[in-house]
């Protein structure tokens, strides 16, 4: 089984960072990668060129450093409502080829505002390591 398949948490303190870089892009979507140690995500890479708009954020994936390694992704959906949580087509699209962990923060981004999400878009559970 591959890093990008047995991620199994994410550390408090990644999270965080996550749901305050949401709250600050907001009313725009910003997106980044998900970086892990063993198998609890650690780390969020913010990668040069990201174009950022209320509606979608996109990212070139041929700016990731030479040796970095990912498991997923991370993007803000800065719309409220009941479809807020749910991937879109573009998503999926980014899911598909950045790894098998991918974690959505919706408006107004408090510690419940965040799901994750498998490659192909099936909520996956998550747990919170550390802080408690």
């Amino acid at each position: 089984m591959s890093k990008r398949e047995r991620i199994r948490g994410i550390a408090a303190d990644t999270l965080d960072f996550i749901l305050e870089v949401s709250k600050s892009y907001h009313p725009y979507e910003f997106i980044g990668l998900l970086s892990a140690d063993s198998d609890v995500i650690s780390d969020v890479l913010l990668l040069p060129g990201m174009l950022s708009s209320d509606r979608n954020a996109s990212i070139r994936l041929d700016m990731i450093p030479l040796g970095i390694s990912y498991v997923g992704s991370v993007h803000n959906h800065p719309y409220p409502g009941p479809g807020a949580a749910r991937p879109s087509a573009q998503d999926l699209f980014i899911f598909g080829r950045t790894g098998n962990c991918h974690i959505i923060t919706f408006y107004p981004y408090d510690g419940d505002c965040w799901r994750c999400y498998n490659s192909v878009g099936e909520e996956r559970e998550l747990k919170i390591i550390g802080n408690g």
